[in-house]
């Protein structure tokens, strides 16, 4: 059983001790529930490998602290070891020293000036449609009511608001087959791609400002498909393109940008996620942006801050994680980043 009373750095290696690859979540979600059942102060709630808890004291705000169970696949890098003030580790940074954090508050804050709901959820780093959060939003949506949320993704203990959008588009280039030895015969779709890799250099991406902060958006290749057989001059060929789009637009209006910048081209949208908005204007936000100090940017990638913004919760991304170390091989957290993390999530919660 995970001892909730430890210093939050030795129960983040306890944590990270417990492998947790998505899908294989459950040894950790055990741990996690029955750590969470012997508090009485907190409604425990399971749904999968997803445990939830709560407070119910009746405060005038609810807040949502969410983390992640799960890791990518172990490299070599179990179990976990100190050198100095880092913790070396699978998950380490993303993010079992935010699930730390997170339950620690837990065990320690009785009585927080908020009500608090606590979600640790599986599949974060696999497809989406295993995604705990998804699975919960869906069967039990009261589970996840909340005024503001905050997500323990890592951001190297500063404050990143909202999320860019992401889809995926694939830019087709037709032609016509003809043998390579007479290729005068056909038309070669894969030279026909040099105007949509045209465009694309060209491209000028914008960085607009959305409440307060400063988005950078980005439209790339990402992958080239084209050719039959090496004597056959191929008929199709195929640019996959990802637009990752500020939160001021819609997926339907990224969709639109990028039809209209590869106008007369065949384009197909084959996946898609929505922005989310920084969340930093409601009160509990600005609350909470003055106990963790500094000043909020904004998160360029995506994360699960969407789904909460979805259901109508502003939320942000706050954890002692460098998100640049996250999947690496020798993946680490900051042991006095962890400490600080709890203390600006107390002072939140208890001043």
């Amino acid at each position: 059983m995970l001892d909730l009373t430890q210093d939050v750095r030795a129960l983040t290696a306890a944590i990270v001790d417990i492998e947790s690859v998505s899908g294989a979540e459950r040894a950790l979600a055990d741990a996690v529930e029955r750590a969470l059942a012997a508090l009485p102060y907190l409604k425990v709630e399971r749904s999968g490998e997803t445990v939830v808890a709560r407070t119910e004291l009746g405060r005038g705000e609810r807040v949502l602290i969410a983390g992640h169970l799960d890791t990518v696949p172990v490299a070599g890098n179990l179990p976990s070891r100190v050198e100095g003030d880092l913790l070396y580790g699978c998950g380490t940074s993303d993010m079992k020293a935010g699930v730390a954090v997170a339950l620690r508050l837990a065990a320690t804050v009785p009585a927080p000036n908020r009500d608090v709901t606590y979600v640790f959820y599986d599949c974060e780093e696999i497809e989406a449609e295993r995604n705990g959060l998804t699975r919960v939003a869906r069967e039990h949506p009261d589970w996840l009511l909340a005024d503001f949320a905050v997500l323990m993704e890592p951001t190297d203990g500063e404050i990143e608001g909202g999320c860019q959008g992401t889809l995926r588009a694939e830019v087709a280039v037709t032609g016509k087959r003809a043998h390579s030895a007479r290729s005068w015969f056909g038309v070669n779709a894969i030279h026909g791609i040099e105007p949509v890799l045209a465009r694309l250099n060209a491209y000028e991406a914008r960085r607009p400002v959305v409440d307060g902060l400063e988005y950078h958006e980005g439209l790339n290749a990402v992958g080239v498909t084209g050719g039959v057989a090496g004597n056959v001059i191929p008929d199709r060929c195929v640019v996959t393109v990802n637009y990752r789009f500020a939160p001021d637009l819609t997926v339907e209006q990224a969709e639109q940008h990028v039809r209209e910048v590869f106008d007369g081209f065949e384009v197909t949208f084959t996946d898609a996620a929505p922005a989310a908005r920084p969340g930093l204007t409601h009160p509990v936000a600005a609350a909470f942006a003055a106990a963790v100090g500094g000043t909020p940017r904004a998160k360029l990638g995506w994360t699960d801050v969407a789904r909460f913004s979805a259901l109508g919760v502003p939320a942000v991304n706050y954890g002692p994680g460098d998100p640049n170390l996250a999947h690496q091989q020798g993946e680490y957290v900051s042991l006095p980043k962890i400490v600080e993390g709890e203390r600006a999530m107390r002072d939140w919660l208890t001043k």
